[in-house]
Parts: C-alpha cells; sequence; structure tokens
C-alpha cells in the first residue's frame, strides 16, 4: 500500500485525535466521519505504537484484515492508549510527550519451515515481520524490532519468549508467517 506524505499526516492526525479526544471523555471512540480518500476505506491490518521520549509506551494492532484502514487505525489508537495491559491508561498530562507511529501490513505469508533453524536461514533482517503460533502460543514483531534485535536468532528469542515458549523448544505444529509494513511516525 502507498500513501502520499499528507494522507500519512491526517491518519497520524487522526490518531493523536483518538487519543486526546478518549482522554477528555473517557470512551472509546466513536466511527470516523469526514471526507477522506478511497484508500482510508481500503480493509487493512495495522499496529498504533505509542513512545514516550523514545520508549515504547503502548502498541496494540490487527494481523487479520477485519476493517477498513481508518477504523482500524481509531480503534488500535485507542487500544494502545488505554488497553495495553503492559502500561497505565494514557493521561491527559502526558500527551505532549507522547509520539505516534503508525504500520500499516500486508497480509500475513505462511511459511513453509521444517525446523527452527530452517525458520532462521529464511528470515529476512529488517524486512521481515514474523508470526509464530500454535495452539499454546501465539506472539508477532513488527519489522522495526530489528532495530533491537538485528540477529535472526536474537529475534527468535525474543519472539519465544513473548509467547511464553520456553526457548529451548520448538512445536511440532507450529504457524509461522511472514508479513511487511509501512511504517510512518509523527516528526
Amino acid at each position: 500500500m502507498e500513501l502520499s506524505l499528507p494522507q500519512q499526516k491526517e491518519l497520524l492526525r487522526i490518531a493523536r485525535k483518538t487519543i486526546a479526544d478518549s482522554c477528555r471523555q473517557g470512551l472509546p471512540p466513536g466511527t470516523s466521519e469526514g471526507n477522506f480518500p478511497p484508500t482510508f476505506y481500503e480493509h487493512r491490518a495495522t499496529f498504533v505504537t505509542l513512545l514516550k521520549q523514545g520508549d515504547l509506551r503502548g502498541c496494540i494492532g490487527s494481523l487479520q484484515i477485519r476493517r477498513p484502514l481508518i477504523e482500524d487505525i481509531i480503534y488500535n489508537a485507542f487500544a494502545a492508549a488505554f488497553r495495553d495491559t503492559r502500561f497505565h491508561p494514557v493521561s491527559q498530562a502526558e500527551l505532549t510527550e507522547i509520539d505516534v507511529e503508525i504500520s500499516i501490513l500486508s497480509p500475513l505469508s505462511e511459511m513453509s519451515v521444517s525446523s527452527e533453524g530452517d525458520l532462521l536461514k529464511q528470515l529476512i533482517p529488517g524486512q521481515d515481520g514474523l508470526v509464530i503460533e500454535n495452539a499454546d502460543y501465539l506472539a508477532t514483531f513488527l519489522p522495526q524490532v530489528w532495530e533491537e534485535l538485528p540477529t535472526a536468532k536474537q529475534f527468535l528469542q525474543h519472539l519465544k519468549q513473548k509467547a511464553g515458549m520456553p526457548l529451548d523448544f520448538w512445536p511440532d505444529d507450529i504457524k509461522c508467517s511472514r508479513y511487511s509494513c509501512l511504517k510512518f511516525k509523527e516528526q
């Protein structure tokens, strides 16, 4: 998906407005109202990440495509600010300290892997987002996580840890999917 710089800025504005309005009203957002370009109504999966002084302050997203782009961003902006259980809800006093980042995901592409080592060989550092899942575990890392975990081994070990999976364990029924994303943030 391609978006112009003005379209990216408008989506960031909508995400920030969602959070600010919810801080003031104490309510989840309604649906989007306005005259937006057709691209905003394409069904896409997104993540909204909140950063405070460069540190993670909230991150919630959708792996599966469920709703129009603009609605997914509104939903995930609210959830990142108020429903990420790793953090207390965003307060109105914090709004000026928080930067918003949006990631628009490509559709998931299931990978054929025979082992953990095979997955490590197939991963493309800096490019791939990854989902690992089976009946007991589910976790994902966005492609930008490679900035902190630059090797495939580090990336996968931390993802397994995030999923709650023992580091020396590789389930027979694991499903791995990759994706890429268009990422943009407030300047």
